[in-house]
């Protein structure tokens, strides 16, 4: 029963509208969109809702859960991501996020480090004037003004190498988005991945804001705040690369390790921030230090933004991203300064 997840793909070509959709039969959004990324695992949800999900797709509950099949991970040498939430290879990929929280940062940065590993990136400009996406442009192989052209530069260049291909929102609304992935998978093409984003910032009130996802990355707002980078939230962004039966068991209990210590130091540092470090109880002190520790190890400097900076990028591998959280779960950590551990790659231990 573990190896189970939804057919998230079928879900976008039949049932657009997801949310609308969603609530007319009974079902909350969110309870659908942690179905998509594996939050929710098939096995433990109940048969009403994988039923209710069938009748909108109109289609059978084989046809729904695809059964024995992994989702491949893009490993991108971020340590927030590659840990909390990882990149699914072939999927589609939704940054949830109010404007100014660092999502085209983000965008521009994956699209320079999967240039670097043969991907071709290819990003539709929105209609408007958006100067902010500047800095994706120039790390984008090709700029594409409409969904047909968009189609043909994929057709064109997937049967040579893999995309990773960016388009804002307006287009899901529009229904073209789904439109354009039906097209695709009809014809041969090596693998394209998907990146949605949302230049308006409205849909980090939605619900189900881009439809079904196999990866979703929530932006945090008091992350951003705090000038912690990236401000992808480690509690609510998921992924369906987790969801696979075969997924190396240590990341799995290390990501989960981490995500309880850093709920339980987000809920101290609300005390904290309230009445200082006196109302924390002793018992809790080590927890909190420690959660402070991984989440200043957790931010990283970019290659795209050095010249803002002044550091340099790095690259962290996920077997020392895993490593090192593990050292800071058992303690190994602890005689380090948070100043040591801010905008870091690997630990180095003194």
């Amino acid at each position: 029963m573990e190896n189970l997840r939804l057919n998230v793909s079928l879900l976008r070509r039949r049932v657009p509208n997801l949310t609308t959709a969603a609530k007319s039969v009974g079902l909350r959004p969110a309870t659908v969109s942690n179905l998509c990324t594996g939050k929710i695992p098939v096995g433990r949800s109940e048969v009403r809702t994988l039923v209710a999900l069938a009748s909108l797709a109109e289609c059978s509950l084989d046809e729904l859960i695809i059964r024995g099949e992994n989702v491949e991970m893009i490993e991108t040498k971020i340590k927030a991501l590659d840990l909390f939430a990882p990149l699914a290879k072939g999927g589609t990929i939704g940054l949830v996020a109010r404007q100014k929280m660092g999502q085209l940062v983000l965008l521009s940065e994956l699209f320079f480090r999967l240039k670097k590993e043969s991907f071709t990136t290819i990003l539709l400009m929105p209609e408007g004037d958006y100067p902010e996406l500047k800095d994706v442009t120039i790390n984008t192989d090709i700029i594409v003004h409409s969904i047909e052209e968009a189609y043909e530069k994929i057709a064109e260049k997937g049967s040579i190498s893999e995309i990773v291909f960016a388009a804002d929102r307006r287009h899901v609304l529009t229904g073209e988005i789904f439109e354009l992935q039906e097209r695709i998978e009809a014809i041969n093409i090596a693998s394209i991945t998907t990146f949605l984003v949302d230049l308006t910032g409205e849909a980090a009130d939605e619900d189900l804001p881009y439809g079904p996802l196999e990866t979703i990355w929530q932006f945090d707002a008091d992350l951003t705040a705090r000038h912690k980078f990236p401000a992808v939230n480690p509690i609510y962004s998921t992924s369906s690369v987790l969801e696979g039966a075969h997924l190396d068991q240590t990341h799995l209990t290390i990501q989960q390790r981490a995500q309880k210590l850093l709920r339980r130091y987000r809920e101290l540092r609300s005390l904290v921030n309230a009445g200082g470090m006196e109302r924390i109880p002793a018992s809790e002190i080590q927890t909190f230090k420690r959660g402070e520790r991984l989440e200043a190890y957790l931010t990283q400097p970019f290659y795209v933004a050095e010249a803002y900076t002044g550091k340099k990028g790095e690259s962290v591998r996920l077997h020392e991203t895993l490593q090192d959280v593990r050292k800071i779960l058992d303690g190994s950590a602890d005689s380090l300064a948070i100043e040591e551990l801010n905008y870091i790659g690997q630990l180095i231990e003194k």
